[in-house]
């Protein structure tokens, strides 16, 4: 004879169910992107619960990313994409990265694994104007040497890559890694003698995907950035 459940049966919560059947409704398409959601007081009469239920729901929604929430206006619901979804804990990784330096490591190998893997797949994807973009941005990043923009252009080139992977969550994700690392290493290729290098190495990756030899160009990136990390160790230790 099987054991009888012993857990307890637990009552959910009104906004719980607020929550779920707006989920629902714009998951099916009744509510759509752009489209304002109906007042409070419609929404209250509509699911029989009180004005705590349908607002706590709401703000649930938008801590979600699913809606806006805009003073003296009604609820608009949001288009969610994958940019979007890597936004939502933007503002948690930014706090988890100033709060412990192992993070930062653990947020470059993790970046360092996600690159290597993403150049492998770019190699096998690119095509001539693809690689006429990744040198017309190696001509930008040699232009701008020495200013601040010269690090927008070395991200736009680790951007286009990724983005060559055809792999849109895949390339949301390095892109968010990028920036938060841009904001605790910006001196990682802004001080003397490292852009030199730095465009010489891209060069070198270009080159490995122009020939969609994919091991050859994840070799490539991979000693790109693990050299890049230990320029900016050696940078820092002399400050």
């Amino acid at each position: 004879m099987s054991e009888r459940p012993t857990a307890p049966i637990r009552r959910r919560k009104l906004s719980d169910e607020v929550l779920e059947r707006l989920l629902s409704q714009i998951r099916c398409g009744e509510f759509k992107a752009g489209d304002q959601l109906p007042p409070e007081r419609e929404l209250m009469r509509e699911y029989d619960v009180g004005r705590p239920a349908v607002r706590e729901a709401m703000q649930r929604l938008a801590s979600l990313g699913m809606i806006t929430i805009s003073h003296g206006e009604r609820a608009r619901v949001t288009e969610v994409t994958v940019h979007s979804m890597i936004n939502q804990f933007d503002r948690t990784a930014r706090f988890l990265l100033s709060d412990s330096a192992d993070n930062i490591d653990h947020l470059k190998e993790a970046r360092l694994f996600l690159e290597t893997g993403l150049t492998r797949m770019a190699a096998k994807n690119a095509t001539p104007a693809d690689i006429d973009a990744l040198k017309t941005l190696i001509d930008e990043m040699a232009a701008n040497a020495g200013s601040p923009q010269f690090i927008d252009s070395d991200m736009a080139f680790h951007n286009a890559v990724a983005d060559l992977s055809g792999n849109p969550i895949f390339a949301a994700t390095a892109r968010a890694m990028l920036h938060w690392l841009k904001d605790y290493h910006v001196g990682i290729v802004s001080f003397r003698g490292a852009e030199d290098v730095s465009i010489s190495e891209h060069r070198q990756i270009t080159e490995r995907i122009a020939a969609h030899d994919s091991e050859g160009a994840a070799k490539a990136m991979r000693d790109h950035l693990t050299r890049a990390s230990k320029l900016y160790r050696a940078h820092e230790d002399t400050d």
